[in-house]
């Protein structure tokens, strides 16, 4: 094999190195991504359960607070509050007003940490 044949083989060994290097971060960004929103959600749930006493079994993404968990007007803003306090994220009076159930809460603080 000459000089040339033999770096061009290692050019192509380096390339496919390259790529399942690539493909192993992409899973993994795609398995913390999984993770955090999982976390995310239990971190929320935890949340529920604290501030309002119910049963774990009980919160579910369509929980609504008020309807299904007993919330009052009150424990929403509370709730809202601890939100903001755990996840470092700002929710406006506009956004909390639409932020019924536990899987409102979720979602608006997962596109607020994106």
């Amino acid at each position: 094999m000459n000089g040339f044949a033999r770096v061009a083989c290692f050019s192509e060994a380096g390339a496919g190195f390259q790529q399942g290097a690539d493909a192993i971060a992409a899973f993994e960004k795609i398995k913390v991504e999984e993770t955090d929103m999982s976390d995310i959600a239990e971190r929320v749930k935890k949340i529920v359960i604290d501030h309002l006493g119910v049963d774990a079994d009980k919160v579910v993404e369509g929980a609504s607070f008020i309807d299904d968990l007993g919330a009052d007007s009150l424990d929403t803003v509370e709730l809202v509050m601890a939100f903001e306090e755990e996840f470092g994220v700002e929710i406006p009076d506009d956004a909390a007003d639409s932020i019924l159930t536990v899987g409102d809460a979720i979602k608006f603080i997962e596109k607020a940490q994106a």
